[in-house]
């Protein structure tokens, strides 16, 4: 660590996401723990949100840890919490805490936290709430360990990340100002929103205010909120340059340093492991995907693939279709195409005729022969109705395949009974064409498993890859995109994957190769160095 950076004694994270995977900050926290619990210890502690033991999953609880000091918060703040371990390399402190007792005077508190920050939480609604008094409880705890356990002369720092945290920040600004206290936005709240509302983000990020367009998309509480963490946190962060750009303009406050997001890569089999991890998988996939088109694929056809979230425009999935329909039409495809689209849905569970089609007792599925489990109103649904709209058929002569697998991937979904990553080293290329990526996960994920993988410009990922350096023979393509090139997005996403089927298997295994050093220059150890920056300029505040 360079001398200059000032070590914190504690330092207190939290995260609607602790011990609670919902997304990629999950990834972000979880990864980055055992970098700091080296360091640290059991002065590293995550609090997260009590959600009940169905949530939590991977929360070991041991209910002696801190004992006295939970009856004491119980007596004098009427907050209970659990503590143990999240089950996650290095096994770090997690305290759960129950913040619903805050609900009965949560119009008091948001009368409170207007006249001490300005934040305006008049238009409340939804998951706001529970946010808000999540993240007022994270700072009555935070608060109470700090002083039960006398930490006066220590250097602690407490670490807020998104805007659903942000009251526990006010809380301590207000009653515990020796506290060093980071904020991290990992997506704006009203640039997610106005890309999510078919508005161009890019052109016009310039002239966005975003008090107006908060107002606009009925978005002034959470707004309120971030924005005024951002300004009164003594260190403000985001992931990407991207998004710093963003808050700029739309909370009128820069970064102060950008963190972006590293991963570990203990998850990845090792060598020994690897081959045989990646033929299981890619047989896996080959038999779910001939039992739901009724026919054999050739041996040597081509697994893509995309996942993540739900968004239909922020992920790009509309790109990704609209690219197979133009690979469908090409004269020059000499493999077939297999396209999966492993994004979760809503769902009432697997489909039962594939399912015993898999197991062998009847000889052909009559459903759908584009998705894997049964949706909830498919006629809803866009990812159907855009393949309807491409007339992808998926028949028997046709070089482009396209399948539909809108489950969660956690190894328990009934038809592939695999995780997303034991499928994820099966598949040849993936594909995440962006348009509202602040950081992105999923491409970073992919080459750490020596997958190949195209993203664009729009993601943070992509922009620190650099995408000067194009071409899916150096591992990671990078596809340059704007508000108004979208043509051109999906003719260069057609060309990347043709592209990609045309190689040789040596030049295949060389972009394997580039790709997993790639992810290897994101590991924690060379990223951790930013976050060292946030803490030594939020403890400076506090000399």
């Amino acid at each position: 660590m360079n001398n200059n950076y000032i070590t914190p004694d504690y330092i207190f994270e939290t995260s609607w996401e602790v011990c609670n995977k919902v997304g990629g900050i999950y990834t972000v926290l979880s990864t980055r723990a055992s970098v700091l619990q080296q360091r640290l210890q059991d002065h590293l502690l995550f609090l997260g949100p009590e959600l009940g033991n169905d949530a939590h999953p991977d929360f070991i609880e041991e209910p002696e840890l801190f004992a006295e000091w939970k009856e004491d918060l119980e007596k004098y703040n009427g907050i209970r919490i659990r503590s143990g371990r999240w089950n996650i390399p290095g096994k770090p402190v997690a305290l759960l805490i129950d913040f619903s007792t805050l609900h009965l005077q949560r119009n008091n508190l948001y009368r409170q936290v207007w006249e001490w920050y300005g934040v305006d939480s008049l238009h409340a609604y939804g998951d706001y709430h529970d946010s808000a008094m999540f993240g007022y409880a994270v700072g009555i705890v935070i608060d109470s360990y700090y002083r039960y356990y006398k930490l006066t002369h220590k250097k602690v720092v407490a670490h807020f990340n998104e805007w659903m945290t942000a009251f526990g920040l006010f809380f301590l600004k207000r009653y515990t100002p020796e506290i060093a206290t980071i904020f991290t936005t990992h997506a704006t709240s009203i640039g997610r929103s106005i890309a999510s509302n078919h508005k161009p983000l890019y052109d016009y990020l310039p002239s966005y205010d975003g008090d107006r367009m908060a107002a606009e998309l009925n978005m002034q509480a959470k707004h309120s909120a971030e924005k005024q963490a951002a300004h009164f946190a003594d260190c403000f962060t985001t992931v990407s340059d991207i998004t710093a750009r963003e808050c700029t303009q739309l909370l009128c406050k820069t970064p102060d340093v950008v963190t972006p997001n590293g991963f570990e890569d203990d998850f990845i089999p090792n060598t020994k492991l690897f081959g045989a991890k990646r033929k299981e998988a890619h047989q896996r996939l080959k038999e779910v995907a001939e039992c739901l088109l009724t026919y054999k694929l050739p041996e040597d056809a081509v697994f893509v693939a995309t996942g993540g979230r739900y968004e239909f425009l922020n992920k790009g999935l509309d790109v990704f279709i609209d690219s197979l329909k133009r690979l469908e039409a090409s004269q020059s495809l000499s493999h077939t195409v297999v396209a999966f689209l492993m994004v979760p849905a809503y769902i009432s569970g697997p489909r039962e005729d594939l399912q015993k089609h898999l197991n062998g007792e009847t000889d052909t599925p009559h459903g759908n022969p584009f998705v894997t489990h049964q949706l909830v109103e498919p006629w809803h649904d866009p990812i159907l109705s855009s393949i309807s709209w491409s007339h992808l058929t998926n028949a028997k002569d046709t070089k482009v395949k396209i399948i539909f697998v809108p489950s969660y991937l956690k190894g328990d979904d009934g038809i592939f009974n695999k995780s997303y990553y034991d499928l994820l080293i099966g598949i040849d290329l993936t594909v995440f064409p962006s348009y509202y990526e602040p950081w992105g996960y999923t491409p970073l994920e992919s080459a750490a498993f020596s997958v190949p993988t195209v993203t664009t410009s729009l993601s943070g990922f992509g922009q620190w890859v650099n995408y000067n350096q194009q071409g899916i023979d150096q591992g990671v393509a990078v596809i340059p995109r704007t508000d108004s090139n979208y043509t051109d997005v999906v003719q260069q996403l057609a060309k990347q994957i043709e592209h990609f089927t045309s190689l040789s298997p040596s030049n295949i295994q060389t972009a394997r190769s580039k790709a997993r050093k790639i992810a290897e220059m994101a590991l924690w150890k060379h990223f951790i160095e930013y976050y060292d920056k946030a803490y030594t300029i939020a403890l400076s505040k506090k000399k």
